[in-house]
């Protein structure tokens, strides 16, 4: 499973609109950002208490990097920032 499809799948599973769930791929020069564009109600769920959910998905991603020998990051918007 690519990074994009991990993140999008999870994050789909943990907020309460997921129709507004979008996860883009943007390629750098020192690897790929998973940008991760949640609604504004659900920035609580995503991120978690004290960021531990925010972790365990950076961890997630980090583990599916590892097998495909790339560098990844992830980073998390509301849909008002847009």
């Amino acid at each position: 499973m690519a990074a994009k499809e991990l993140i999008e799948f999870v994050a789909k599973k943990l907020v309460a609109h997921p129709e507004s769930v979008q996860v883009r791929l943007i390629e750098g020069d020192d690897g790929q950002t998973v940008q991760l564009t949640v609604d504004e109600a659900d920035m609580g769920c995503i991120i978690g208490k004290n960021g531990r959910t925010a972790k365990a998905l950076r961890t997630l991603l980090y583990a599916a990097a590892t097998k495909s020998k790339t560098q990844v990051g992830l980073e998390i918007t509301n849909q008002s920032q847009e």
